[in-house]
């Protein structure tokens, strides 16, 4: 609360823009004296807030940009994201800097006239009933969608299909299909490629799957996946979405995945690729090691 009250004041008094938060925070401005210009919207119906909001900025870790993605149903505002988390491969503003990283969102600089942008591609997911939509079952994802077995002894048995063709039979813990933004997250660590978020493209990659042979793939962002629990598998499964959200998939039951119309759009410190392959070192330490001495 320290630094979302800095915030909103420097937004509102030297900004004079208007400050918007969600409900459960906006109960706690409402006790603080001298915030009583910070609004709020009703959770319940989000269909417009796109239209209310100019840019989002994210006070925390990694998880926070995922729940500002899950706020948006449609399209999202750019995000400026300052890391106050642990790790923070997302979040590459530093909270130091806020002023002057929002003046540049909100004025532009003085060399580029504006500020760089990533299009985060986003999935749709749609859980299906025996070829029938769920009511209420769709999810925008921004990381990743995971089928896995959950607490059942036996290996999951999942059918994959691509535009309706069966492409192949996970038998294994399950299966994960990311978005390039989450491709270094859980894909990475079951052993997945480490992909540029301006990639157009889908990870499809097992989870200690029961085959030498299977190796993860990268499929084109045209692609339309359904990944159906069949009548003879041994158990039920479970689906999660970003890591939340998590429910049963019985027999029957399938996931319908496509790429979503509406990406999740992040502002840049310095530029696309500048950002990322800093997060990769300062996160990841990739390919950190000493320098061979001259010969």
């Amino acid at each position: 609360m320290k630094e979302a009250k800095e915030v909103a004041s420097f937004l509102y008094y030297q900004e004079k823009m208007n400050v918007l938060v969600e409900p459960e925070v906006h109960d706690v401005f409402a006790r603080i004296p001298g915030f009583g210009f910070v609004q709020t919207f009703y959770t319940q119906d989000t269909s417009d807030l796109h239209e209310r909001v100019d840019f989002v900025a994210c006070l925390g870790g990694d998880g926070v940009i995922l729940h500002a993605s899950n706020l948006f149903r449609g399209a999202v505002p750019p995000v400026v994201s300052f890391n106050l988390g642990s790790l923070g491969f997302l979040t590459s503003h530093t909270f130091e800097e806020y002023r002057q990283d929002l003046k540049q969102v909100i004025h532009g600089n003085n060399t580029a006239e504006g500020v760089y942008i990533t299009l985060r591609m986003r999935l749709r997911c749609e859980i299906f009933r025996n070829g029938k939509a769920v009511p209420g079952k769709i999810f925008d994802v921004l990381n990743e969608v995971v089928v896995d077995r959950g607490s059942n002894p036996y290996l999951s048995k999942i059918e994959c299909y691509e535009h309706d063709r069966l492409i192949t039979k996970v038998q294994g813990d399950g299966v994960i299909v990311a978005t390039p933004t989450g491709s270094t997250a859980y894909s990475t660590a079951a052993g997945g490629s480490m992909v540029h978020p301006n990639v157009p493209c889908m990870l499809f990659t097992p989870i200690c799957p029961h085959s030498l042979s299977f190796r993860p793939v990268i499929l084109p962002d045209s692609a339309r996946l359904e990944l159906k629990i069949p009548d003879d598998a041994r158990s039920n499964a479970w689906v999660s979405f970003d890591g939340k959200r998590r429910q049963q998939l019985s027999r029957g039951h399938s996931v319908r995945i496509s790429m979503s119309q509406h990406p999740l759009p992040t502002v840049n410190k310095c530029d696309q690729t500048g950002d990322w392959f800093h997060s990769l070192i300062r996160c990841l330490n990739w390919n950190e090691r000493m320098d061979q001495k001259a010969l």
